[in-house]
């Protein structure tokens, strides 16, 4: 793998690089839902993401809405975007933000117009965007332009020792070729905490992951309950993990050794090259979507007992060092790594595979989850709405 540092992908207009080349079209609000679905009905080559939120939001929780739903349209998988809310002020505030990255946006707004005119411009504009993209043409591209996203997911003892520390490989070779990888999943390094604030590249980056940490733990204290049966998840537990703390351990291996260069609030992307942090929810679905709107092109995504996530924007690459798993839910892996616990296959060659696969994926190669029609689009919603 040394020797190969570039892929085939799309360079947008701001010189971000993606794998994919979807057309979006984006509901600001649960109400624009059917007019999105109307419009993916008659232009059936483009990507619909319905949502349930959008309504009388507020505060930190509409700014998160507004920036998960601009970063979805401005990942560098998304070649253009078609934007439909109830309303024109909140539609116009979302083409803007996507407009920044110079890739052709629209925005139609409901009210007024109604359902049925809406759709038939919406999807006029479409089947022009779903032409442009298609004449978008595959260019070779450096790994070190790209951002990249990692998770664990229905983790058991194999994955803390087997395909965690895979993908920490994989991870380390990224960063050494100049590539961004961001992880999160807050709650989730509970207990291991203190290990990642050493790996933290300065004191400025390690106050600011603490407060995260520390935040999320005032957080749950505040509710008056704790995590007792929701972490470790009762399917960790079948799997042999008993402590949030046995969980964090075997969950930063796939974090990999390199420093942690900074963090980012939800959905914010990166302007560091390198291992970055992002505070964000360990809910599968949930941390996929907000890595996409961070700008990640693709996803590492281990699982001990079978995990079959998936996202509309953002290929999900899955491994497995499980036998059972890799057996009984083969059409969910793509890399099955179960050799490394049976001594078929050592850590190096293991995370080389999965490098070779990326590699392969990135360059069109279909993950199962993109073929099994995953494509779980779940927002982060921080409070109750007004």
């Amino acid at each position: 793998m040394g020797e190969m540092k570039t892929f085939w992908g799309y360079r947008r207009p701001n010189g971000a690089v993606g794998s994919r080349n979807y057309v979006a079209i984006i509901p600001v609000d649960d109400l624009s839902n059917a007019a999105v679905e109307g419009v993916a009905r008659i232009v059936p080559g483009v990507l619909a993401l319905p949502h349930p939120y959008g309504r009388l939001q507020f505060g930190d929780d509409l700014d998160l809405h507004f920036r998960t739903l601009i970063g979805t349209g401005s990942n560098p998988n998304v070649a253009a975007v078609v934007v439909i809310g109830i309303e024109p002020n909140w539609t116009e505030l979302i083409v803007k933000g996507v407009a920044k990255t110079g890739k052709p946006v629209a925005g139609f707004s409901i009210e007024g117009h109604g359902d049925t005119e809406t759709v038939a411009r919406a999807a006029k504009q479409a089947r022009e965007f779903l032409q442009y993209a298609s004449e978008i043409q595959r260019e070779e591209v450096p790994i070190s332009d790209t951002i990249f996203s990692i998770k664990c997911g229905e983790s058991d003892t194999t994955s803390g020792l087997g395909s965690n520390p895979a993908v920490g490989v994989a991870v380390d070779w990224l960063v050494d070729q100049g590539a961004t990888v961001i992880f999160g999943e807050t709650s989730e390094i509970t207990g291991a905490e203190h290990i990642i604030a050493r790996r933290c590249l300065n004191d400025t980056v390690r106050a600011q992951y603490l407060a995260f940490h520390e935040g999320y733990q005032q957080f749950i204290k505040d509710t008056g309950f704790d995590l007792m049966g929701s972490q470790p998840t009762q399917g960790n537990i079948a799997g042999g993990l008993s402590t949030i703390e046995e969980k964090a351990m075997g969950n930063i291996q796939k974090t990999g050794t390199k420093a942690i260069v900074d963090t980012l609030g939800p959905a914010m992307v990166p302007t560091v090259k390198g291992l970055n942090f992002m505070d964000s929810s360990s809910a599968a679905a949930e941390y996929i979507t907000l890595m996409g709107a961070a700008g990640s092109a693709f996803h590492f995504f281990t699982t001990g007992q079978g995990n079959i996530v998936g996202n509309p924007i953002v290929p999900v690459l899955k491994t497995t060092a499980n036998p059972k798993t890799a057996s009984s839910m083969a059409e969910h892996i793509d890399v099955d790594i179960s050799g490394l616990l049976s001594l078929e296959m050592t850590l190096e060659q293991a995370g080389q595979a999965l490098i070779a696969m990326m590699f392969r994926t990135l360059n069109g190669r279909l993950t199962a989850a993109e073929v099994l029609g995953h494509k779980e689009f779940v927002l982060t919603k921080l409070y109750r709405s007004a």
